[in-house]
């Protein structure tokens, strides 16, 4: 049986982002029988068809690296109840040309983290609703997050609470994709 591939990326470009301090305490959470990768993409130029023809290496490294998984996490922040314009300018790369869509049939985790109340629960809405439009197997379930100073230490997470709810979220994500991805 081959090793389950999971992308993970991170709608967020900060350096400090409270999101990929999230994305890497639920990277721990996985089991080290999966595979797993960061995405960069904020190295993406903003999409635009009318560089489609001679896409830029950075398009192709990004497509290639999504295309190579059989899961993807999306840990993102929220911004003006939508997300972030850098996780859509990514998805839009990913999802062209049509036929060559990475995001179709891809098994997909959405969690997020924000100070706020309600986390990240608006945007995830959004990045529900993009997701399926292109295809994804987007699993059921909400992880919104309220981020809290101690909720991460030392890149792992800290509070207990949280931590068995999110390693039951990741569970239930893991046990799907390898489901859907086992010939």
């Amino acid at each position: 049986m081959t090793k389950l591939k999971v992308a993970v990326i991170v709608g967020s470009n900060r350096k400090e982002s409270i999101n990929r301090k999230l994305a890497e305490g639920l990277v721990d959470l996985i089991p080290d029988s999966i595979e797993t990768s960061f995405v960069q993409i904020d190295d993406l130029p903003m999409y635009n068809m009318d560089l489609e023809a001679n896409r830029p290496d950075v398009v192709n490294r990004f497509t290639r690296e999504v295309a190579a998984t059989d899961a993807v996490l999306f840990v993102t922040p929220e911004f003006n109840r939508s997300i972030p314009a850098v996780l859509k300018n990514a998805i839009d790369w990913g999802s062209k040309p049509v036929d060559k869509n990475v995001w179709n049939g891809k098994v997909v985790a959405l969690t997020g983290t924000s100070p706020g109340a309600i986390g990240t629960a608006v945007g995830q809405q959004h990045l529900r609703q993009i997701l399926g439009i292109l295809g994804s197997l987007v699993i059921g379930g909400e992880a919104y997050i309220t981020f809290k100073p101690d909720l991460i230490e030392d890149g792992k997470i800290a509070n207990e609470s949280t931590k068995a709810f999110l390693q039951a979220h990741i569970d239930k994500f893991i046990a799907i994709a390898q489901k859907l991805n086992t010939p």
